[in-house]
């Protein structure tokens, strides 16, 4: 049953519910009484692209092609917001009205009303305020990822796995999209301003178009060998001066193709730091732990990035198949609902104010981290704490599948782990969105 069904009687919906009702009523009343409007763009297909076409568009811009780029994120992004408010309010409603999920609704209900009232974009001036006003959304957006991490994980008991996890997959790869097309819109901008300082040979908005896959290996390993030796907070003690396994890369070492720079080296980057921990963990009594392999091959319409470890494996109790790192249900990975985690979420939200899922917004906690550890005291040390809330490989799963590509984990129980990424090379394939 819809939230704007159930609406009508709200009074007789509240026992048993630890939700805020602040945030129920402002969400169910919000849904029903402005249902017909949203259903006006949820009913809109949305205009699915594909690499090459933001591409082939963005390479040769100019004033009238920006405005009318302008004009297609004004329109466009309403659409795809819309579809996703109508997915959260066909919830269970015990899942509506949880605090973190109402959260979410409210700032989906504000984004999509700030855009449909937003008005056509004429001049380059009107422009760069419409730019700034994608920068503040995407800032105001940054807590939705903990929060519905965090607000799902609650709502756990109450949905089948299979319909939990695929709504998680919708509401991602749709935000991912929208990030997508207002961040290119806004490259697109700076870069016909002259204000990204890069040269326009090397990427085409965000789009990277010889984006060279041995380097950006090299650069997440170089960057995660730096990180602190205690990063992780369940190292033992005797592994706090441990070195990090080293990263050796082969394979079709000149390899190019066109792609999402931002995302390919996330996905990189939380793979071969699941693949550091755990060679370091299983192997503590080395001197120097075994080397990870990253073997690079540049098929006819693929790259393939093979990511090969000696961290004993993935399976634990709480893991029974390599599929359900992927998962948000409990019932399929039980440290969804573990103490800790579900702490880490909420912290992440109060004292870092959301996750964007970037290598960035990593190494600048890092070094954060390491400003109070030497200041030796800190009143809100919370704040900077690495937080393990469960977020990389579902994160750079739904990265993968976003145009079409796959990620894979084979588990070699007592050995270590095999990682199979499979991204499209030729840019053609249309974003994965599910209306």
């Amino acid at each position: 049953m819809r939230l704007s069904a159930l609406a009508r009687r709200p009074g007789k919906l509240w026992d048993g519910h630890s939700c805020s009702r602040r945030a129920l009523t402002s969400a169910a009343n919000t849904s029903f009484y402005r249902n017909r409007l949203l259903e006006t763009y949820a009913d809109k297909p949305t205009s699915r692209l594909s690499l090459r076409q933001l591409v082939f568009y963005g390479r040769a811009m100019n004033e009238d092609r920006l405005i009318k780029s302008a004009n297609y994120v004004r329109t466009e992004l309403p659409v795809r917001i819309a579809h996703r408010i109508r997915n959260m309010q066909s919830l269970p409603y015990v899942v509506v009205t949880n605090d973190e999920v109402a959260k979410v609704y409210e700032l989906y209900w504000k984004a999509f009303d700030r855009f449909r009232t937003y008005p056509t974009i004429t001049t380059l001036a009107e422009n760069d305020a419409f730019c700034q006003f994608l920068h503040e959304l995407l800032d105001e957006h940054l807590p939705v990822i903990p929060h519905l991490f965090l607000g799902l994980s609650l709502a756990s008991p109450y949905m089948e796995p299979e319909v939990l996890d695929s709504f998680m997959r919708r509401m991602l790869v749709s935000r991912i999209s929208r990030r997508v097309l207002a961040q290119h819109h806004i490259a697109l901008s700076d870069s016909l301003a002259g204000r990204d300082g890069e040269s326009p040979e090397d990427h085409v908005g965000i789009i990277y178009t010889q984006l060279n896959a041995r380097e950006s290996v090299e650069k997440c390993a170089s960057i995660l060998r730096q990180r602190p030796h205690d990063i992780d907070a369940d190292a033992a003690q005797e592994l706090k001066s441990a070195t990090w396994p080293e990263v050796i890369v082969d394979g079709h070492l000149e390899t190019r193709f066109s792609y999402i720079k931002e995302h390919f080296e996330y996905m990189v980057f939380e793979l071969l730091k699941n693949s550091m921990r755990f060679t370091r963990l299983h192997h503590r009594d080395a001197d120097i732990p075994p080397p990870i392999r990253v073997t690079v091959v540049a098929g006819t319409n693929d790259i393939h990035i093979r990511i090969s470890d000696q961290g004993g494996g993935l399976l634990t109790t709480d893991i029974r198949q390599p599929t359900d790192l992927f998962s948000f249900s409990h019932t399929r990975n039980a440290t969804r609902m573990a103490s800790t985690r579900l702490q880490s979420l909420r912290d992440v939200v109060e004292y870092q104010g959301g996750v964007n899922a970037t290598i960035e917004e990593q190494v600048q906690r890092w070094k954060r981290l390491a400003e109070i550890k030497s200041e030796e005291a800190s009143k809100n040390w919370r704040q900077d704490i690495h937080p393990r809330i469960g977020l990389g490989l579902p994160m750079s799963n739904v990265f993968a599948r976003y145009f079409g590509g796959e990620l894979e984990l084979v588990s070699l129980d007592g050995w270590g782990t095999d990682v199979y990424l499979r991204l499209p090379k030729l840019g053609t394939n249309l974003e994965g969105i599910e209306v």
